[in-house]
């Protein structure tokens, strides 16, 4: 992990220094000009050291507001905060310091923000995974390797959670039932904004999910500061329906508790949820199978976690305040956002959010010109404190940042971006993502925004499953396969063309929301093999 002093504190940002024009002495003295202004967020302050400590002064000052419902339950926030600094004191009796890590093995539920907050209190880091549906073996190789002491959980799962030796395990459901009041928790020594908020396992290219410690002041950056902020206040409604490992989750969580908002946790149907919150945060994906038409009481929608398709922007952005935002869990959450205006040009992910950079960099990590296309590196406030016990990936992923200097780092995001000529990002896909096809160099996801702008496709996902051609899975199952082919090849080059369109009734999912493209790759594997056309749907 990269050393506390690469974060600098609101009052340090103030007074920062210009720039390095060293690293950009290659380009015209114009993109220089243009790469500093475009690539640089807004600096503000951000008043806050702990994301918690925001949650505690709506606590205070209207305990009887409601801060979450979920299934027909309510708490307000004088009820959580006390139940959280209950539960805060028992993790400091089971040895939990500031600087550690807790396992939250959960559902959504009101016990979840009860151990989500109660950790936070207690100074530590929480470790979320969906007790539901994380297979076993994962849980144990997150406990692990997250060198956990306590695990927090409820009681209907307690039996399905491993637990090392020399662990504890906490039903936070049961703890509730004691109506004993507990003092404000104050932990062993302040928290502080390097100090980890909470640690997400990304996907690892070994087949081992990786270890991400975003810290408070990572997370205070983009969710206490606008447009991360999206207009949440008291009496705001947000809506909960992802799952909690997943750093969107992270945004409706804490978002709402830090703004006094009301948390809105779904049960099975997203879509009701959806129709009776102010604010939605959401994949495309999950987003695409809710119908706008019913959600007219939605004031504000997020997106990000995977390309958007320009067509279901549009249908939101219609009627309330639609954001495209990119950036992956090592940035936090995310660093780019865009308001998106029916009536603009193209559909982009926007500008830096404050206190953040973005860099196009060629692949010898130079600048590129304004309007190439490059890989977009991430610097500022929302680079995470890296990978846990992980020095070759960290180094990989994490390196100096020659721009910012003073110690800063920046973080390969590995995807692909331009400038456009007004200082917007334009997403190109991601650089695994681009293939070969008979010598020639495809980006699968520019074959897929062709398909998403035919009508009544709502998405399309392209794949290369071997060496005989790219395949493309298209939802609704009604569309045509022949005409989906024919609109990419009017579109894009010859070698572009998908030698299959497998229209579904609906795209598979991960379990945090986004396409399984390993389910497609398996499914399309079984049709070869089988020899048959159909998709089951």
């Amino acid at each position: 992990m990269h050393p506390e002093a690469t974060h600098q504190r609101p009052s340090e940002r103030a007074t920062a220094p210009a720039w390095s024009t060293h690293p950009l002495h290659e380009l015209s003295e114009e993109d220089r000009h243009l790469f500093q202004r475009f690539g640089r967020g807004p600096v503000v302050a951000v008043d806050w050291a702990g994301v918690h400590h925001a949650f505690e002064r709506h606590a205070a000052a209207d305990p009887l507001a409601v801060a979450a419902e979920h299934l027909g339950a309510t708490i307000t926030y004088g009820e959580l905060d006390r139940q959280a600094n209950r539960l805060a004191t028992h993790l400091a009796r089971l040895g939990v310091r500031p600087g550690d890590n807790v396992a939250l093995c959960v559902r959504r539920s009101i016990p979840m923000l009860v151990g989500l907050l109660a950790t936070l209190k207690a100074g530590a880091a929480y470790v979320p995974q969906d007790a539901g549906l994380t297979p076993r073996a994962q849980l144990d190789h997150v406990i692990h390797t997250a060198r956990t002491r306590v695990i927090l959980t409820t009681s209907g799962f307690a039996d399905r959670i491993p637990v090392p030796d020399g662990h504890a395990l906490v039903a936070i459901d049961t703890m509730m039932e004691d109506s004993a009041d507990t003092a404000p928790f104050r932990p062993a020594r302040p928290v502080r904004g390097g100090d980890g908020c909470y640690v997400l396992f990304t996907s690892g290219t070994t087949g081992r999910p990786n270890g991400v410690t975003v810290t408070h002041r990572n997370v205070c950056n983009i969710l206490l500061t606008e447009p991360g902020d999206l207009g949440m206040r008291p009496g705001t409604r947000v809506s909960q329906i992802l799952n909690v490992a997943f750093d969107m989750a992270a945004w409706e969580i804490l978002g709402c508790l830090s703004h006094g908002a009301t948390l809105v946790i779904r049960g099975k149907d997203i879509a009701e949820t959806v129709r009776r919150a102010d604010v939605v945060i959401a994949t495309p994906t999950v987003l695409s199978r809710i119908d706008p038409d019913q959600c007219r009481g939605v004031k504000v929608a997020a997106v990000a976690g995977e390309p958007c398709p320009r067509r279901l922007a549009d249908r939101w952005a219609r009627f309330c305040t639609f954001y495209n935002a990119c950036g992956p869990t090592e940035t936090t959450i995310v660093n780019t956002m865009q308001r998106h205006d029916p009536a603009a040009l193209r559909l982009t992910i926007g500008r830096p959010t404050p206190n953040n950079t973005v860099y196009v960099l060629d692949a010898d990590r130079r600048p590129c010109a304004i309007g190439e296309t490059g890989e977009m590196w991430a610097g500022g406030d929302g680079v995470s404190a890296g990978y846990l016990h992980n020095l070759a990936l960290n180094a990989e992923r994490y390196l100096p940042d020659p721009f910012l200097g003073g110690g800063r780092m920046m973080f390969r995001t590995r995807d692909l971006g331009r400038w456009t000529p007004d200082g917007e990002l334009e997403h190109l896909g991601r650089t695994d993502d681009q293939v070969k096809v008979r010598g020639f160099r495809v980006e699968l996801d520019s074959v897929s925004a062709v398909l998403e702008s035919l009508p009544g496709c709502a998405r399309a996902v392209t794949l290369k499953p071997d060496d005989t051609g790219l395949v493309s899975f298209v939802s609704p199952a009604h569309l045509d396969p022949e005409t989906a082919r024919r609109a990419v090849a009017a579109a894009l080059p010859y070698y572009c063309v998908p030698r299959t369109v497998r229209p579904v009734a609906a795209l598979p999912l991960t379990s945090r929301g986004k396409v399984d493209k390993a389910a497609l790759l398996r499914m399309e594997a079984d049709l070869r093999t089988s020899g048959s056309g159909e998709v089951a749907s």
